[in-house]
């Protein structure tokens, strides 16, 4: 059983039990009336007489009343009570109880009430009558009446006042519960109309009995009076009922003018209930396929046609048109649990809330309809209408928005990624075949990236993919080829299988310059990977040939190289597991007479193209080895690593001049070790094999630079025969933090391991990544930790002072002499020669 039904079930016996109850004691008064007629001597023809007046009275008042409809009930205000009084006052108690039931029968089965209205009318009246009897009979009222009116008035008023009250108990409950609306409700409406309602009827009712009183004859005049007073009562109601609802009717209207059509139907269905006092408001769009129904001021339905409804009785419809007929949006249902037929100006107002309901529909149709273009608009603004990928004005929108909160959401990157000869596709297969191949590149884009990741068509053949919340910048290159890897298996296009090879760029957000900055960095490494030939590039200020103040500088390096201008610090490479000092790597600074200290990521680009290089190179490699030869004489043989500029390993000359320096400074090969950096030039790596294949034939050593940020790590290992790796500071840096950059250091580790190198830690600052470093197995590292770059003969006295009485140590060990460690991230295997490492400093030289 549903909620309403249980509801409806309760309604039910609350009503019949307070029906039976009036009923019962109705019963009641009538036996006990017959009892006192039969036994008190009543039954005299002046009393039968009187009787049969009341009964014509009370019939009379009751058929001239005033009908207010609640729902699918009828209510009636008659004059019944004051009939009643009028005969309690000049006839017997028992006989104006068995008169005023039988006035009342006649009228009600004139009007063909059903039985349960017909048992509850004539049961109250005769309560009614009951109980003022019983008032005048204890306030000593005396029959026929002749005593003093100042004493017998006051019996009469309380007499009048509880058969008013009673009256009022009586009917509101029964109403309320046939309404199902709450009592209090019922009784505030109308409540100042009835009181004065009640006091005309008590002074009709006192005039009448003072006409009586004094001459009969004098009664020709009550029936006008009581018609005027009905007539001025009824009017009265009914232009207040015509105004209220006048009022309700512009306040739904007004409530009406709202352009959400969920909120039109529900304020139409919740305020329709209201100004047409229905059991249900129903409303179906035909457009929408959509029904909408309300009780009581509650939405009870939403959905779809067809479910029928609880309420049954009587439905009035009303069709949702305009003024002109020509739009129908939908139909708008009164139902009812009984038989209703609406007043004209009922009808009326049905007809100008429908068509008001109608303009509100068609008015948040087009408002949605609007909305919809409005938002397919700012999409197809905001994205590529080929891929559904995000143009490139959403993606500077975006990455703007990102940049602002860069600090707190981590490391933000945009990898920049251009399909090679995308236009022998479409000058080949046709532009068809060429969309295709964009639409399926953008799907594997998507599905690639990262949830928080936003992938971009900026144009043509070119993506673009905003990576954000990065833990740090080095798993941006490491994003960036999972992104590039997607793109590997060929692509079906109509039935061919066509590969795509792509180009990328990395450049994380810089400090100023904001997304156009970021855009453009990335722009340039990915024209820098394709120069190369590579697949992937990171963003090098060094090679940033848009810098202005470079340019320059470009001019002031002839004096610079002649004034000695160029020195170099040395950063100590330490043992991570001892704190001894292995061997240092040598920083170039410029010391500008104007500018200061230079950092070299500003000026090496300029050496290299300004012809400078050879003389460059050999004054810093010159620095370097009297730098390892003096602390070589100092007791302190150490291995010096100089940063080769991918210019010089392109120069066949450039072996024969660093062994000649060697020889200059009487140093053996092995005290030299030349970083090499991922960008080395992949498709002119057959002069770059000669030149290093010379150089480690002669016992140079050589170190690979920045291992793991560039896509070319394992393939230059594959061809260039190196001693060590040097993890990039960006991973050490996040080991603790990123899952990424602690598993690309293991990888490393590993790697090194397996082919018996040197692996060295850039960047190491903190003790805990001392130890967590040494502990995976890595055998060196470089950085704040230990020493900043110093100058020779400061990192000398360094060397010299030593740690805890140790000459040669910048750091405590990180166990005692002879004690036996199990290292928990170290395997076994894998010999590992004593490193010669090359640390990452806080710059770079050729």
């Amino acid at each position: 059983m549903t909620r309403a039904h249980a509801r409806d079930n309760g309604t039910d016996r609350r009503l019949l039990l307070l029906v039976g109850l009036v009923v019962f004691a109705a019963g009641v008064a009538t036996l006990v009336s017959i009892r006192l007629i039969d036994t008190g001597d009543l039954a005299t023809q002046n009393n039968i007489t009187r009787a049969t007046t009341i009964t014509f009275l009370v019939a009379v008042a009751a058929t001239v009343n005033v009908r207010i409809r609640i729902r699918a009930t009828t209510h009636g205000v008659s004059w019944t009570d004051a009939a009643t009084v009028i005969g309690l006052a000049v006839a017997p108690v028992p006989w104006v109880i068995i008169a005023t039931g039988l006035g009342v029968a006649i009228t009600r089965l004139i009007g063909r009430l059903t039985p349960i209205k017909l048992a509850f009318g004539v049961a109250k009246e005769m309560t009614l009558a009951a109980a003022g009897g019983l008032v005048l009979i204890a306030a000593g009222w005396s029959w026929p009446w002749s005593g003093p009116i100042s004493r017998s008035l006051p019996a009469l008023v309380l007499a009048y006042v509880t058969v008013v009250v009673l009256d009022e108990l009586l009917t509101f409950p029964v109403l309320a519960f046939a309404t199902g609306t709450p009592i209090r409700k019922r009784f505030r409406e109308q409540l100042d109309l009835r009181l004065a309602s009640v006091l005309a009827r008590f002074s009709v009712i006192l005039c009448t009995l003072l006409i009586l009183r004094i001459d009969p004859t004098f009664l020709i005049v009550v029936p006008p009076l009581v018609l005027s007073l009905h007539l001025a009562y009824s009017s009265r109601l009914r232009y207040r009922a015509e105004r209220e609802a006048w009022q309700r009717l512009a306040r739904t209207t007004d409530a009406l003018n709202v352009v959400d059509l969920d909120r039109v139907l529900t304020t139409a269905v919740t305020q329709a209930t209201e100004l047409f006092s229905a059991d249900e408001v129903e409303i179906e769009l035909r457009e929408e396929a959509l029904v909408v129904r309300g009780v009581g001021g509650a939405i009870t339905y939403r959905g779809p046609a067809g479910e029928p409804s609880a309420i049954e009785g009587s439905v009035l419809t009303n069709r949702l048109e305009g003024h002109d007929k020509t739009v129908d949006v939908g139909v708008l249902r009164l139902r009812f649990a009984g038989p209703v037929e609406l007043s004209e100006r009922e009808q009326y107002t049905l007809r100008t809330f429908a068509s008001a309901l109608c303009t509100a529909v068609r008015n948040a149709q087009a408002y949605a309809e609007l909305a919809r273009i409005a938002e397919d608009h700012a999409y197809a603004a905001t994205h590529d209408a080929l891929t559904d990928l995000s143009n490139r004005r959403h993606l500077l929108d975006e990455g703007s928005a990102q940049l602002t909160t860069r600090h707190a959401d981590g490391v933000t990157a945009l990898v920049l990624i251009d399909l090679n000869h995308f236009k022998e596709v479409n000058d080949t297969l046709g532009h068809g075949a060429g969309d295709q191949v964009l639409i399926q590149v953008a799907e594997r884009l998507r599905d690639a990236a990262r949830p928080d990741d936003l992938v971009a068509r900026l144009g043509g053949d070119e993506f673009a993919v905003l990576l954000r919340g990065l833990p740090a910048p080095a798993v941006a290159s490491h994003r960036a080829e999972a992104l590039l890897s997607a793109l590997h298996d060929p692509l079906d296009v109509d039935g061919m299988r066509i590969s795509v090879e792509a180009s990328g760029g990395i450049a994380v957000a810089p400090a100023t310059g904001g997304m156009p900055e970021l855009l453009r960095r990335a722009d340039v490494a990915m024209y820098q990977a394709k120069r190369a030939g590579q697949r992937l590039a990171t963003y090098a200020p060094a090679r940033d040939t848009a810098d202005l103040s470079r340019l320059t500088l470009g001019g002031e390096l002839p004096r610079a190289v002649a004034d000695h201008e160029f020195t170099v610090n040395f950063q100590p490479i330490v043992d991570l597991a001892g704190g001894e000092v292995i061997g240092a790597e040598a920083l170039a600074r410029w010391h500008h007479p104007t500018h200061g200290l230079i950092d070299p990521l500003r000026f090496l680009e300029a050496v290299e193209r300004s012809g400078l290089l050879p003389a460059f190179a050999e004054a810093i490699l010159d620095q370097a080895l009297i730098a390892a030869g003096s602390w070589r004489d100092a007791g302190f043989d150490l291995p010096v690593s100089v940063n080769v500029s991918p210019r010089s390993l392109l120069d066949a000359r450039f072996p024969g001049a660093v062994l000649a320096r060697l020889r200059a400074h009487d140093l053996p090969p092995d005290r030299l070790v030349l970083e090499l950096t991922e960008t080395l030039t992949l498709s002119q790596l057959d002069v770059v094999d000669r030149v290093l294949s010379r150089l480690r034939d002669s016992g140079v050593r050589l170190a690979l630079d920045d291992f793991g940020t560039g896509y070319s790590s394992l393939s230059l290992l594959s061809r260039i025969p190196v001693h060590e790796l040097k993890i990039d500071r960006s991973f050490v840096t996040a080991m603790e933090t990123a899952p990424e950059a602690a598993a690309v250091i293991r990888s490393t580790l590993d790697l090194g391991r397996s082919l018996n190198l040197t692996v060295v830690a850039e960047g190491v600052e903190s003790e805990p990544q001392r130890r967590a470093l040494w502990e995976l197995g890595c055998a060196a590292g470089q950085g704040h930790l230990f020493a900043r770059p110093l100058p020779a003969a400061a990192l000398l006295a360094s060397l010299q002072r030593g740690h805890g009485g140790r000459t040669g140590a910048l750091a405590p060990a990180l166990h005692d002499a002879g004690a036996v460690i199990r290292l928990p991230g170290r395997r076994a295997g894998g010999a590992r020669t004593r490193p010669n490492p090359s640390a990452a400093g806080d710059s770079r030289q050729p």
